[in-house]
């Protein structure tokens, strides 16, 4: 099927829609760890211009006092909190806490008073008290950066929508090892689960915000 026959089929579905952002929106930053944005790792690869990028996102956030939350896998040394998925996956393997590969890349530049979540899964919601740090927040809608476009930036997408907070995905915040299936999960992102925006437009959407989330709902 070509990209044209592709575009028709989910018009046809009526796939697409806009949902837009909130007034108090948080920017959510998914595995951009060492483990992924260093290509000496084996499950990393040169991510160097969506770390830039998220960075730009990042101190626009800072700058309007809206929430921003990490997260990283990371497994005990045994790897039996990584369950199947380290099976399926080996490389995984190499997230054991303390090492520089659960480490979140430097240039983002975390601050103390923002949240880093510990995860085991692919979604960031999976297994952790995400939902309740949002709703704690008082937050409406998330900007949606990080690492894999494929893997994580997508289970996180599906879980947002069913959590019920509408999403952006920067394109240029997302990364992945290689070129398709970042492409083709961008394009089913943008079909069923968020809106998937230029950095521009996502730094236009957060200088519209209502001036930062208020704690408590």
């Amino acid at each position: 099927m070509t990209d044209e026959q592709t575009r028709r089929v989910y018009e046809r579905a009526r796939m697409g829609g806009r949902l837009g952002l909130g007034e108090r929106p948080a920017v959510l930053v998914v595995d951009f760890s060492c483990g992924f944005t260093d290509p000496d790792c084996p499950l990393g690869a040169d991510m160097t211009a969506e770390v830039e990028a998220t960075r730009r996102l990042l101190d626009a956030a800072r700058g309007r006092g809206l929430p921003v939350i990490f997260t990283t896998i990371g497994f005990e040394e045994n790897l039996v909190d990584g369950a199947l998925w380290v099976r399926k996956v080996p490389s995984l393997g190499e997230l054991r806490l303390g090492s520089r590969w659960v480490e979140l890349d430097p240039r983002l530049g975390r601050r103390e008073d923002e949240t880093l979540i510990v995860k085991k899964g692919a979604s960031a919601f999976f297994g952790t008290n995400l939902a309740a740090i949002l709703t704690s927040l008082g937050v409406d809608s998330v900007v949606l950066c990080g690492a894999t476009t494929s893997g994580c930036v997508r289970a996180t997408a599906v879980d947002l929508l069913q959590h019920g907070y509408p999403a952006l995905v920067p394109r240029e915040c997302v990364g992945d090892r290689a070129a398709p299936p970042h492409e083709a999960n961008l394009f089913d992102i943008q079909a069923k689960y968020a809106d998937v925006v230029s950095l521009e437009e996502a730094l236009s959407f957060l200088e519209r915000a209502g001036g930062g989330a208020r704690i408590g709902v």
